[in-house]
């Protein structure tokens, strides 16, 4: 909608910009299964977003890590916020779950990823997108592939092509 004039409402404002995000989450520490239901119902009430669609719930080995098999699922929201805000919000959700980061790739209670905005590539001081390990993990690419199985990552190409190179890394689906 354009910002206008409505001859009966008076101004009529804008209609903000709708991204298609697509969200990894992952837990390995607690009910890990329990988070990840929580953190779907967590994005669905999110300000500024609506949760469209997730995947299946996953379980995969922990990698270049250890600690208990992760449960994984990936969601994809409709959202008016940005790349930068969205992120923000995740981790509000990540730390009403007592996420810790003592440690690159510590077990946590949860991990929200924003693997992609849109067809936008971003590369700030806090956030890279896409997802900079989305292309190398079957824990991220196998649930966003069930979601969406002909999706592009902007600057890599078609997702399904990577499916080749995750082979070797275990991951079944639970539902």
């Amino acid at each position: 909608m354009k910002a206008g004039f409505d001859p009966v409402a008076g101004p009529v404002a804008a209609a903000a910009d709708v991204v298609v995000a697509y969200i990894g989450i992952g837990a390995n520490l607690g009910d890990a299964r329990a988070n990840v239901v929580d953190a779907l119902a967590r994005l669905a009430r999110l300000p500024g977003c609506t949760l469209q669609a997730a995947s299946g719930h996953y379980r995969s080995a922990p990698i270049d890590s250890s600690g208990d098999d992760y449960i994984n699922a990936v969601a994809r929201i409709a959202t008016t916020l940005d790349a930068e805000q969205l992120l923000q919000a995740l981790h509000g959700i990540e730390q009403a779950h007592g996420r810790e980061r003592p440690y690159r790739n510590a077990p946590r209670t949860l991990d929200l990823d924003l693997l992609l905005y849109g067809a936008q590539r971003i590369s700030s001081a806090t956030l890279t997108v896409p997802h900079p390990r989305l292309a190398e993990r079957a824990f991220v690419l196998v649930p966003l592939l069930a979601l969406a199985p002909h999706i592009d990552i902007p600057g890599l190409g078609p997702a399904q092509g990577y499916l080749a190179g995750v082979a070797d890394q275990a991951i079944s689906l639970l539902d």
